[in-house]
């Protein structure tokens, strides 16, 4: 076993980016776009990386602008129709929804999820996480409390919940959007401040032992790099944006390990952690 893999398993909580990274968004978009882009000579015969990329251009630009907005309503605002809004991230459900694979990670780790959505968008996403394709779960469950009990959403206090994430953040908590730095610090200071909920982490200073795991290099990995975070890229080959370092980026790689699906990392969680087990275990049989 490498010693990058126990590194790995050294760390206690996973900070999760969503769409891209859990759930494939891109397809559902892409295919949302193609009415809208059919209307226009210069954008009829675009691929599908180049009307994605220059979806998400836009869209950061106005995640800058307006970082208070609602993801659900500055969706609608680069191209004013309600095409768009058919592909918004939360309907955008075509593959790699990671149900089993984050059970796994579960049991080993604190699972946070840090995403560019606002509460009401996520509700049905984390649903289908927490219980799978093909189930019929109640929404009720995985939708933000109206009572608001904590300052962040504690998913696994409702009855019922089978979520795998043990906290929630949202743009609408943060106020801002990735690759802006002040959700990490939110989810990094709610993590060393609350023992109760991810263990007495022993130090001041909880960096160590929090990993980002995500698809989007600009959006998440450059942003973790930049507080000190290391980082594992889900390199998704059926993607086709977020995953090339900004230009103006003075990082070759940052990231320590790299897996093209999260079964592959749970995959070496499992194999790192039974590698780590006392030799009298009886597990190990």
């Amino acid at each position: 076993m490498s010693s990058t893999i126990s590194k790995l398993t050294d760390h206690k909580v996973l900070i999760f980016d969503v769409y891209g990274t859990l759930v494939d968004w891109e397809s559902g978009l892409y295919d949302a776009l193609q009415p809208l882009l059919s209307q226009f000579p210069a954008s009829r015969h675009w691929s599908r990386k180049e009307a994605l990329t220059t979806f998400i251009s836009v869209e950061g630009d106005l995640q800058a602008q307006y970082p208070d907005m609602l993801y659900s309503q500055l969706l609608a605002k680069p191209w004013h129709t309600k095409s768009l809004k058919k592909g918004s991230k939360p309907m955008a459900h075509r593959r790699y929804l990671a149900h089993a694979a984050l059970r796994v990670l579960a049991e080993h780790f604190k699972l946070v999820v840090l995403s560019n959505v606002d509460r009401t968008s996520f509700r049905h996403t984390h649903a289908l996480l927490s219980e799978g394709i093909g189930s019929n779960p109640d929404i009720a469950l995985y939708t933000y409390p109206d009572d608001k009990p904590h300052k962040f959403w504690h998913p696994q206090a409702t009855m019922g919940s089978q979520s795998p994430f043990t906290l929630i953040l949202t743009a609408q908590d943060t106020g801002c959007y990735k690759p802006d730095l002040g959700g990490f610090n939110a989810a990094l200071e709610y993590i060393r401040s609350n023992p109760a909920l991810f263990g007495d982490l022993g130090q001041e200073d909880v960096r160590p032992f929090v990993l980002s795991v995500a698809q989007s290099l600009q959006h998440d990995h450059v942003a973790a790099r930049r507080l000190g975070m290391q980082s594992v890229w889900i390199d998704r080959q059926s993607a086709v944006t977020c995953n090339e370092l900004p230009r103006d980026s003075e990082e070759m790689q940052c990231w320590i390990l790299r897996f093209e699906t999260l079964g592959e990392m749970a995959d070496a969680v499992k194999q790192a952690s039974r590698v780590e087990q006392p030799v009298d275990d009886p597990a190990i049989a």
